[in-house]
């Protein structure tokens, strides 16, 4: 089998999973691609993205252009004389002279079944819906978002127990995988591609701080599945008087229960709190791991050992309207 020469393209730790793996493999990796060093920290200090730290434990050349619209950026990943052009939650959009650059173009490792979940969150958005399942397609890249002919898929279950980040490294695990197989097959002629259907398109927006406060009229479901999905970024949260309880793990009670006002805490479990919620408190959300503010994130089980008086009985959670309420 012939040796690529692979430029590689991604920033974060999902990325960083695939970088270690090509690391460890038969193609040769010349160059990596990655955002410019981001503030951190209490400090702000500059801090370099998992990749880039990865790339320079290995000593490989590390490049970190704010655009590649810039023509100087496109002449330097031209000089790379590279086979093909390796993409993982780089961050900068590629247009079409960068795609074209490399002998066998570029191929995107993108954390959904395509073409359901384009976009840049496809992980949290599939538990957030519900989905059964998630997966991992490798693509070729074209001008679109995420729009390219599929020439791999990996498969992975969505339980009642997963959360954003187990999901997170799952994926993260199979993509570098499929990865690896897919670079095989296109070193030795194997590789097709299948373009992406043209129907059960859906898009994965960004995610937002200010979405993750949770609405107590919502649906128990509904309120489960994004607590799930938004731990551990970023972390669905409520009002606890004037503070936030962090929510981090959820289940529902099944069944219809007699009103509640929205929020209200009901008479606990051993290991979980019982909210009321939907839009006549009718529903129940139960909380097995929580966060008090100024604590670390635990069990409730042993926030409840704890005999914490801000989660009894008859306290109610969330934002509370500015009139009177009524059942």
């Amino acid at each position: 089998m012939s040796q690529l020469r692979v430029v590689f393209a991604g920033t974060p730790d999902f990325a960083a999973s695939s970088l270690a793996a090509l690391l460890d493999g038969n193609h040769e990796v010349v160059a990596v691609y990655t955002q410019p060093d981001r503030p951190a920290g209490r400090g702000r200090k500059l801090t370099p993205s998992p990749v880039k730290k990865l790339a320079l434990e290995h000593d490989l050349p590390v490049y970190q252009p704010q655009t590649f619209k810039d023509t100087d950026a496109q002449a330097e990943l031209a000089a790379l004389n590279a086979d093909i052009m390796v993409v993982v939650a780089y961050g900068l959009l590629l247009p079409q002279v960068v795609l074209d650059t490399p002998r066998l173009g570029c191929i995107n490792v993108h954390a959904s079944l395509l073409p359901r979940w384009r976009g840049a969150a496809p992980i949290q958005r599939a538990i957030e819906a519900g989905d059964s399942a998630s997966g991992v397609t490798i693509m070729q890249m074209d001008a679109g978002l995420d729009t390219g002919a599929m020439l791999h898929e990996v498969r992975t279950p969505i339980t009642e127990r997963t959360t954003g980040g187990d999901l997170h490294d799952r994926l993260a695990i199979q993509g570098a995988g499929a990865l690896m197989s897919v670079l095989d097959d296109i070193a030795q002629g194997k590789a097709s591609a299948t373009p992406q259907p043209a129907e059960g398109v859906t898009y994965a927006t960004k995610l937002s701080k200010a979405e993750a406060e949770l609405d107590f009229t919502r649906p128990a479901e509904e309120l489960a599945r994004k607590i799930r999905a938004f731990n551990p970024w970023p972390v669905a949260w409520c009002q606890l008087g004037d503070d936030r309880l962090r929510l981090l793990m959820a289940s529902i009670e099944s069944g219809e229960h007699a009103p509640q006002l929205p929020g209200m805490l009901l008479e606990h479990g051993e290991d979980h709190l019982r909210i009321a919620c939907g839009a006549e408190g009718r529903e129940v959300l139960c909380i097995s791991s929580a966060q008090l503010p100024g604590g670390k994130a635990m069990a409730v089980r042993d926030l409840l050992n704890a005999r914490h008086a801000r989660l009894t009985t008859g306290t109610r959670l969330g934002q509370q309207p500015q009139q009177g309420d009524s059942l």
